[in-house]
């Protein structure tokens, strides 16, 4: 039988150490891709998220102004009835800014998705929200 070769690891050192280090490159290229992509779902996700507890603020108000509404109609009392016009408008009022706000929310989250699959690493974009608009009274 014969007795299994052996590989230097001397001869090959020079090699191995030049792909060595070529595939640290490439490691240190893809985390710092990684970590730019992390950052960006960080950032992506508290935009999201902000967008979403300004618009659940908006409903909670509408939840109150509902809850004023029903009061008022059940009361009877023309002067609480007659109030409710401007209730319900204002009610109209936020339902139009929450639809603002959920569609800057789209429209820049479909942004950074199509900036992710072409590869742009600029991302900043300017969703306002509803907050740069004539609508936006908080």
């Amino acid at each position: 039988m014969e007795a299994p070769r052996r590989r230097s690891i001397v001869g090959n050192n020079r090699k191995s150490s030049k792909r060595a280090l070529t595939e640290m490159n490439k490691d240190d290229d893809h985390i710092t891709a990684a970590e730019n992509e992390e950052f960006n779902d960080v950032e992506v996700w508290n935009t999201l998220s902000s967008g979403f507890k300004r618009a659940q603020l908006v409903l909670d108000q509408n939840h109150d102004l509902i809850r004023r509404v029903n009061d008022n109609h059940l009361s009877r009392i023309p002067e609480n009835v007659s109030r409710n016009v401007g209730l319900i408008n204002e009610i109209n009022g936020n339902i139009s800014r929450v639809m603002e706000i959920y569609t800057d929310l789209a429209v820049d989250f479909s942004k950074r998705i199509e900036e992710a699959k072409s590869g742009d690493t600029d991302t900043t974009t300017s969703g306002s929200y509803g907050c740069g608009q004539s609508s936006c009274r908080s």
